[in-house]
């Protein structure tokens, strides 16, 4: 509605649900009352801050296609998803776990980040990354409890970063970086439970045994790419292992 103002929600201090997307928005500063406030969307406006006043109950909040940059000020302690999807943010550094402890999705695709360096919220589930400029993966060892990591659309040639302390991850999306040996690939067996990974689009995809080769250092891999990963071909990737092992001996 090209709204600019949204004083007059003031008074209505027992909303819980508020979209204000597609609007001209550049401060939220009268939502501050609504103290009883559970879930917001303001997608579409001209915000350049997600900052707000702690909203004590709030669980959901959608901040995408704004010109935010950074991720200060968002300190809600219910908070449990948080979507910052094509705005302007270059770093992560802003969230605290001593503030953001709830937190469990983080949807940053489509921003300027380069590092994951210095994301301070090691309690998440599911984080976004996609169409990002991250060529360096960094302080991934504290997530713990993270089962999806989405990094498609990157500037990855290396996989340095991931970490055996990362026991529940299961998805893992790397499509469309810059992988192109399979010695880059095996990093990844630190990972216990990885049952999913997309790695087409990557130059090393371009080879002709390129799913077996994959498979043979990852045999645990339930799905690569679109394809669930048949028994015959595990087998296949089983022999191509221990050969290659021999080999090295």
């Amino acid at each position: 509605r090209g709204l600019t103002d949204i004083s007059l929600l003031e008074r209505f201090i027992h909303l819980r649900y508020v979209d204000l997307s597609k609007n001209k928005l550049k401060d939220l500063a009268p939502l501050s009352s609504l103290t009883q406030l559970l879930w917001l969307k303001v997608d579409m406006n001209l915000l350049t801050s997600a900052s707000m006043q702690e909203m004590p109950y709030l669980q959901v909040i959608s901040f995408d296609s704004n010109q935010i940059m950074d991720l200060e000020g968002i300190t809600h302690p219910l908070l449990a998803s948080l979507s910052l999807k094509e705005n302007k943010i270059k770093t992560v550094l802003g969230l605290s776990h001593d503030q953001l402890f709830s937190l469990q999705v983080l949807e940053l695709r489509g921003n300027e980040i380069e590092t994951t360096a210095g994301l301070g919220v090691s309690k998440l589930k599911k984080l976004y990354l996609a169409k990002n400029t991250i060529s360096s993966l960094e302080g991934l060892e504290e997530f713990e409890q993270l089962e999806t990591l989405h990094l498609r659309d990157n500037k990855l040639e290396a996989l340095d970063g991931f970490s055996d302390s990362m026991k529940c991850l299961q998805y893992l999306n790397l499509r469309s970086n810059g992988i192109k040996s399979f010695q880059e690939v095996e990093k990844l067996q630190v990972l216990p439970v990885l049952q999913t990974l997309v790695l087409m689009d990557n130059p090393c995809a371009e080879e002709p045994s390129y799913r077996l080769e994959v498979l043979s250092r990852l045999l645990q891999l339930q799905r690569l790419d679109k394809e669930p990963v048949e028994e015959e071909e595990r087998e296949e990737a089983k022999n191509i292992q221990q050969t290659r092992k021999e080999k090295e001996k």
